[in-house]
């Protein structure tokens, strides 16, 4: 892969992946953690991206973000994602304003210095351009004072890292920008929250200084370490949050009688004093102190950047698991999902010569591209490679997608017909490792009524070197009989189209 270019005109990342390319162009100004956190989440998305940042190392830094996101994010979904737009560090914010629909401020926290960043911008693009901050603090109302189109000027705060946690509070601005907003940021992949009203640190920040604020003083008072506090967190309430909230946990713990029954349970202790989150500890030297030293006994040896790539991997296997429940953020991932393209797109079948027309396109190279993705963490085992079980899942992605694409979809089955794995013949050829991305050519070497046998080629897209190969027999089942039967004509046509397009291919 190449990395961050140094200059002002837009050089494309070339992967050699399924070429898709889109126009579509962002600016992002500042360059720090949460400007490369927006930066990788649009150029993984096949958004040009056009970073300005002063700073001498903005593009180390970009960079690095880039890096771990490029690993993390395409591990989400079983579909390969868009081809990874340019990311350029402009020399000049008139030059990283050019030709964007979208601009994302994450300069640092100071409100003359956003100020003077708006001013700027504003009078480099058009009037109608949506111009968002990063802003974990200041109100919509404090960012638009004195600006020449203030109802273009909206609050849009995400969370580290930006790549992979959806959630993007979104306030300010009139009606026709934050719907412009949330198109484009739902098209990330993101979960724009729109707030009913602007107020100081807008939703989660507020709860998050709280939960700040009580464990500062936790520690001050000796009650517990660092480690101690986030041992609560992750160990206890934190994995009920990641899934439910607040809320929803607490109707849960309130029984049968639901959430009245818990506030008129647990209400009083609301008066109770168990916590100082209206007073604010001293950062005095010796908390500062305290706070760094414990922080580094429990995870300092381990660098930034390890610490980094433990989350998103431990991000990715949350989220995939909530993905495979149907759950929480898991839900807005596969929705996202199923907005990339398929493979081999072609229309439905309305007759015999449709049908040959849409093999021949599929067969394209006399094999069909069936799988494109990423690995995910989650499938690698204790030798920190793919484990043989998914192997086998990848196979039968594999000829799920060629039985799809001749007809056997949902409504085949449901009509009481389908296909039934009889036989497999794995080759493990080469380690497979997480985060890499990979494809399967699958061709179909005998076609013969109820008989099917599938070829699969899975190659590493990096080097193209062949990972695995599986020979797969497959037999076409009646679900009432549940035993083996001929399969439909315009099947078993557009199989033997396949068939036909596949041979003479060395093996």
């Amino acid at each position: 892969m190449s990395t961050t270019v140094n200059d002002t005109s837009a050089k494309k990342r070339t992967s050699g992946e399924l070429p898709a390319p889109c126009t579509r162009r962002v600016a992002i100004i500042g360059g720090g953690v949460i400007g490369g956190g927006w930066a990788a989440r649009f150029a993984l998305n096949g958004w040009h991206v056009n970073v300005f940042d002063p700073a001498p190392d903005a593009d180390r830094l970009v960079d690095e973000v880039m890096k771990n996101a490029r690993r993390a994010l395409p591990m989400l979904y079983e579909r390969v994602l868009p081809e990874e737009g340019s990311i350029c560090t402009c020399e000049t914010l008139e030059s990283a304003l050019q030709g964007v629909e979208w601009v994302q401020e994450s300069v640092p926290e100071r409100l003359e210095l956003k100020h003077e960043v708006r001013d700027a911008i504003e009078a480099l693009v058009p009037t109608d351009l949506p111009i968002a901050s990063s802003t974990s603090g200041f109100r919509p109302s404090e960012l638009s004072d004195g600006a020449a189109h203030p109802e273009r000027i909206l609050v849009a705060h995400p969370f580290n890292p930006v790549y992979l946690l959806p959630l993007v509070e979104l306030v300010g601005g009139d009606a026709a920008t934050v719907d412009t907003a949330r198109a484009i940021l739902q098209g990330i992949g993101m979960y724009p929250l729109v707030l009913r009203r602007e107020n100081d640190a807008h939703i989660a920040d507020r709860l998050l200084e709280a939960v700040w604020r009580e464990s500062l003083w936790l520690v001050r008072d000796g009650y517990a370490s660092t480690q101690e506090i986030d041992d609560a967190i992750r160990y206890g309430f934190g994995l009920r949050w990641a899934q439910m909230g607040l809320f929803e946990t607490y109707r849960i713990a309130g029984g049968e009688g639901g959430m009245a029954h818990f506030v008129e349970q647990f209400g009083p202790c609301l008066e109770w004093p168990w916590t100082k989150l209206t007073d604010v500890p001293e950062l005095t030297g010796e908390l500062i102190e305290t706070v760094a030293s414990q922080s580094d006994a429990q995870s300092g040896q381990h660098s930034i950047r390890e610490l980094e790539r433990l989350r998103d991997d431990n991000l990715v296997a949350i989220l995939r698991a909530l993905k495979g429940q149907g759950a929480a953020a898991g839900t807005l991932i596969a929705e996202h999902e199923m907005t990339l393209p398929e493979l081999n797109p072609v229309p439905p079948v309305e007759n015999a010569s449709d049908s040959l027309e849409r093999t021949s396109a599929a067969s394209s190279g006399s094999f069909m591209l069936t799988v494109h993705r990423s690995i995910p963490v989650d499938w690698t085992d204790y030798n920190n490679h793919m484990n043989e079980s998914r192997y086998g899942q990848v196979f039968s992605d594999a000829a799920d997608a060629v039985l799809l694409h001749v007809g056997c979809d949902s409504d085949y089955v449901a009509g009481g017909l389908s296909w039934f794995t009889a036989e497999n013949n794995i080759r493990y050829l080469a380690e497979t490792r997480a985060a890499e991305s990979i494809m399967v050519q699958t061709r179909v070497v005998l076609s013969q009524g109820k008989k099917l046998r599938l070829l699969h080629d899975m190659r590493r897209v990096a080097d193209n070197t062949t990972l695995s190969t599986c020979e797969q027999f497959l037999l076409h089942v009646s679900l009432d009989t549940r035993r083996s039967c001929a399969p439909d004509s315009s099947i078993s046509k557009r199989l033997d189209t396949l068939f036909r397009a596949h041979q003479g291919v060395p093996s």
